[in-house]
C-alpha cells in the first residue's frame, strides 16, 4: 500500500480515543478512504454514523481492548489524558492511563497481529516541560520501540503542532479563548503572548495521519505541523479583528503560562521526527472563522447569554 489518494479498502481499523477532538476527525477521514472503522473510547462519540462502530470500554481492561482489536488491521491511539494541568494534579491516574492502557493496547496489537500501531505523541517529548504529560508520553515512545525490537510490531509515532477547529476539546486554546470572547468580552492570557505556535488545522493533522498508513511510514517518527508560525499574540489580534474589536485581550505580564514553552519545545531530544507538512492546508484566518461560528451556534444552542452577537447573515456555515 505506497498510495492511499485513491484506496478502496475493506481494512479494519480500530481508532483508540476516537471520540475526542483529533481522534474523531481521523475516524472521518479513514471512512472517506473505504476503512472499516472501530471507535473505542470511555464515551460515545457524538460524532458517530452508521457506517463506523462504537464501542465504549476502558484502556485498562486488556480484555476489553483485545476483544476490539481482534481482527485489526492497523491501530491508532489517540486515548490518555492530554491536558496538562490535569496530568500535574493527578500524576497517578496520568501514569495509570497513558502508559499503562498503551501497554495494553500494544500487547493487543502483538497478540492479534497488527500490521502497524499509530501512536499519538506530542512536541513537548522534545523538551524538559510538561511535567506527567511529558513524561508519560516519552515512556510510551519507549515502549513502542521495545515492541518493534522484541516483537517486530511496526509502528508510527505522530507528534503534532498545535491543533485548532471544530469539535476542540476544552483545553485547546483557540476554542477556549473564543469561548471566552463570546461569553465575556474579553480574551485574558497570561505573559504577554510573544510565545511562537505553529498552528495546524485538525482536518489537515487528521488527513496526514491516514497518509501514514503507506508503508514508507512504517517505523517512523512523523512531525505533523502547518505552513507558518505565529506568535500568541498575532492570533489574539486576529480574533479580535474578527470580532470587530468589540473584545478586550488583556495581557497579564507578571504570570506565566505554566508547563508551556515559549518559544521552542527543544531540548531533550529523543528520536528525530521527519517533519511532514500537508500541501493544502486550511487559512488560518478562515479556519478560526469557522470556530468562532460553530463556537457561537453551540452556545446558542445550550442557552448561554453571548455578550458579542453575530449577525444571522454571517452565521451562516
Amino acid at each position: 500500500m505506497d498510495n492511499l489518494d485513491n484506496i478502496v479498502t475493506k481494512e479494519r481499523v480500530v481508532v483508540f480515543g476516537g471520540s475526542g477532538f483529533m481522534g474523531s476527525h481521523v475516524v472521518d477521514q479513514l471512512t472517506l478512504k473505504g476503512y472499516e472503522v472501530v471507535v473505542f473510547d470511555r464515551t460515545s462519540s457524538p460524532y458517530i454514523t452508521n457506517k463506523q462502530q462504537m464501542v465504549v470500554g476502558d484502556l485498562s481492561n486488556l480484555k476489553q481492548v483485545g476483544d476490539c482489536v481482534q481482527g485489526a488491521d492497523y491501530v491508532f491511539h489517540f486515548g490518555g489524558i492530554a491536558d496538562i494541568h490535569e496530568a500535574k494534579e493527578n500524576p497517578l491516574k496520568t501514569v495509570s492511563i497513558n502508559i499503562l492502557g498503551t501497554t495494553n493496547i500494544l500487547e493487543a496489537c502483538r497478540i492479534h497481529k497488527v500490521k502497524k500501531f499509530i501512536f499519538a505523541s506530542t512536541l513537548y517529548v522534545y523538551s524538559e516541560i510538561g511535567n506527567f504529560y511529558r513524561s508519560t508520553k516519552q515512556a510510551c515512545e519507549l515502549l513502542i520501540e521495545n515492541y518493534k525490537s522484541e516483537f517486530n510490531l511496526d509502528f508510527c509515532i505522530l507528534r503534532f503542532g498545535s491543533l485548532y477547529g471544530r469539535r476542540a476539546n476544552k483545553f485547546n486554546y483557540i476554542g477556549k479563548v473564543i469561548n471566552q470572547a463570546l461569553l465575556e468580552g474579553i480574551i485574558n492570557r497570561k505573559g504577554d503572548g510573544s510565545e511562537i505556535r505553529d498552528y495546524i488545522h485538525v482536518e489537515d493533522a487528521a488527513r496526514a495521519s491516514v497518509k501514514v498508513l503507506e508503508h514508507k511510514f512504517d517505523n517512523e517518527y512523523v512531525l505533523i505541523t502547518g505552513n507558518q508560525k505565529f506568535a500568541i499574540r498575532e492570533i489574539l489580534e486576529m480574533i479580535q479583528e474578527m470580532f470587530l474589536g468589540k473584545v478586550d485581550i488583556n495581557f497579564d505580564k507578571k504570570k506565566i503560562m505554566e508547563g508551556h514553552y515559549q518559544f521552542t519545545p527543544y531540548s531533550f531530544k529523543p528520536r528525530v521526527a521527519l517533519k511532514y507538512i500537508p500541501e493544502l492546508q486550511h487559512d488560518l484566518g478562515q479556519g478560526i472563522l469557522d470556530v468562532i461560528y460553530d463556537t457561537y451556534k453551540k452556545l446558542i444552542k445550550e442557552g448561554h447569554d453571548i455578550k458579542i452577537p453575530i449577525e444571522e447573515k454571517n452565521n451562516k456555515t
